[in-house]
């Protein structure tokens, strides 16, 4: 069986068994097994993610990584930071992500900021999309089912000569998703369900100018429209309660980068320059009659990269890069701009025994200088093959342009003093293969203390009333354990379950921090029972947590935990043609994650996948 292979934890190519990193590794083939069609429904079994979806496909989604804050992961498509500097976390909402040209997802998990700069404080989440080889190859997907769903995708991908090319386009559709819990409803009021539409278009070309010279292209442009099921504030109480008519949500996103890769030295040094542009436009309207507010956040990002073979076993990355981020938002226009330098060295120092280790300086127009790093070591035991593993790193979260610049009067003012948030993490574990590897186990403990937390507890002044602002009071510990087990029992059956304890505590009062379930566990199983048919099961355990309820008039409260099963299978017809079926949430589980809002029940789906 060859190594799987994984990127994010060095930047290089690296045999996972050779990282010490705690990364998970999600397939284009593991997402069309299991026929997920959104990345939020992709990660939910990841270990050490929690996911929080207020709503059914295309609703605000947030990912807490062991026990992190939701903005505290940094994610990448082809190596572009999508995170939106109009948001006011500057977060990136996963529930517009399709997963159709998705090639490969990499779950990197603790301090990640000595490689990757701001907002790596849980840890990174890097997407590749597909580049095309060979033929000429057409893709095509129909798919319907429960809630009103009717997707389509299509594509077309290879290689010719020295010119590689990937064109995918994506249309998701549901129209009726019930959200609103009905014991929330006023007297007489009906629930209105979500209905959620999704254009994706990608492209990915590549040319190989010269045996030493390659250009590289990537496009992403996303547009969705949600509509859901807001708040209103009724007499006499003006508790919150859901909406009589629907809310909506527009979204534009376009993602680009541009790469020129020069390799010389008789391939010993490579060196890649990127141009990257995001642009986020974000329409809001809380009902179908009133004026919409629109917010709109851009990114430029220019980068240099540099890999160079010092001897065999030792490998130093350099690289340089230098953004300008401008936000729009609230009647406020803001920017800022940051330089950053890193160095890297993997070292190889023997058969079984390695280590990563790198630092980053980054010099910020507003806040000033921050210095991130990471260690991570990693052995592989003779005799038993034991591999031992630990890291110890440091992140930071830059405080975002929202946060520095936009007031809301009269009670509460922008703080443009503010300091990044901290944090310094470790983490140790081993893994175990047994029976020549058909039986893998592991676990790793995890540990992170993060301070200067931005709360919005600041007091400015109390005359003639109360007015806040944020400041950097805030700290925080998480800590807890990732355990997993996979077997093949047979060549065509494979089994894996995960657990994740997770504790995260605010240090200032001693209380667990929201959204933050303790025990989340998950088993997975595949089964290839004759060559043309394939089908899978899920289950996944996610354990009580605290939470507020949906307008937050009661700040803690238990959520209680939900237990679901999904079922998938596809047979393959001929070398043209796939069908393929998919049960959701079998046994119906009614479960609200966020409190507050359901999360979609029963549901079966079912379509053809074709191509030439």
């Amino acid at each position: 069986m060859l190594p799987t292979i994984v990127v994010s934890p060095t930047g290089l190519p690296t045999p996972q068994d050779q990282v010490a990193s705690s990364v998970t590794v999600i397939t284009a083939e593991e997402i069309e097994r299991d026929q997920r069609r959104t990345v939020p429904d992709v990660l939910a079994t990841v270990p050490g993610l929690n996911i929080v979806q207020a709503g059914g496909a295309g609703s605000q989604t947030s990912i807490f990584m062991r026990g992190t804050n939701s903005n505290h992961t940094k994610v990448l498509i082809d190596g572009i930071d999508v995170s939106d500097p109009s948001n006011p976390n500057r977060s990136f909402d996963l529930g517009q992500l399709l997963t159709t040209d998705i090639e490969r997802i990499e779950v990197l998990r603790g301090p990640q900021s000595g490689l990757y700069g701001a907002d790596a404080i849980g840890g990174v989440i890097s997407i590749t999309t597909k580049r095309g080889k060979g033929p000429a190859k057409v893709t095509g997907l129909l798919e319907g089912g429960s809630f009103g769903t009717f997707n389509q995708a299509a594509g077309l991908s290879g290689s010719q000569s020295n010119f590689d090319y990937a064109f995918n386009v994506s249309h998701f559709r549901s129209t009726n998703i019930p959200v609103t819990p009905p014991n929330l409803l006023p007297p007489g009021r009906r629930a209105i369900g979500d209905a959620y539409d999704n254009v994706t278009a990608s492209t990915k070309l590549g040319l190989d100018i010269s045996d030493s010279f390659r250009l590289n292209y990537v496009g992403r442009y996303t547009e969705g429209e949600l509509r859901y099921t807001g708040d209103e504030f009724l007499p006499p109480t003006y508790a919150g309660v859901p909406s009589g008519v629907q809310s909506s949500r527009h979204v534009k996103q376009f993602f680009t980068r541009g790469e020129a890769v020069w390799t010389g030295f008789d391939g010993r040094f490579t060196n890649y320059f990127g141009v990257n542009y995001t642009d986020h436009w974000n329409e809001n309207k809380l009902t179908p009659t009133s004026i919409p507010t629109v917010d709109t956040g851009t990114r430029t990002k220019v980068d240099w990269r540099g890999v160079a073979l010092l001897m065999p076993g030792q490998t130093l990355v350099t690289g340089a890069e230098h953004e300008i981020e401008t936000m729009h938002a609230s009647a406020v226009k803001a920017d800022n701009s940051n330089t950053g330098v890193y160095a890297q060295l993997q070292s190889q120092f023997s058969e079984r025994f390695f280590v990563v280790s790198n630092v980053r300086h980054d010099i910020n127009e507003r806040f000033g200088d921050a210095t991130t790093f990471r260690v991570a070591p990693a052995v592989i035991l003779p005799v038993t093959e034991t591999k031992l593993k630990a890291s110890y790193g440091s992140g930071f979260k830059a405080p975002t342009l929202n946060q520095l610049f936009v007031d809301f009067l009269p009670t509460f003012v922008a703080n443009p003093n503010l300091r990044p948030e901290k944090s310094l993490g470790y983490d140790v574990g081993f893994e175990q293969p047994v029976f020549n590897n058909r039986l893998r186990l592991g676990a790793t403990y995890f540990h992170n203390d993060i301070t200067d937390l931005i709360s919005g507890t600041g007091i400015v002044t109390t005359v003639p009333y109360v007015v806040r602002t944020n400041v950097n009071v805030g700290k925080a510990e998480t800590s807890g354990v990732e355990a997993f087990v996979t077997i093949r029992p047979a060549d065509r059956l494979w089994l894996r379950a995960d657990y994740t304890y997770t504790k995260a505590i605010d240090a200032m009062t001693d209380l667990e921090l929201l959204r933050r379930p303790r025990h989340k566990a998950s088993v997975t199983a595949s089964w290839n029972p004759i060559d043309p048919l394939t089908v899978s099961a899920t289950v996944l355990h996610v354990g009580s947590w605290i939470d507020g309820n949906r307008d937050f008039s009661i700040p803690r409260l238990t959520a209680p935990g939900f237990t679901i099963v999904n079922l998938a299978g596809d047979y393959r017809l001929n070398e043209y043609a796939k069908v393929f079926a998919r049960i959701d949430n079998l046994f119906d589980e009614r479960y609200e994650d966020p409190t507050g809002f359901l999360r979609p029940g029963f549901a079966v789906y079912g379509g053809v996948r074709l191509t030439n």
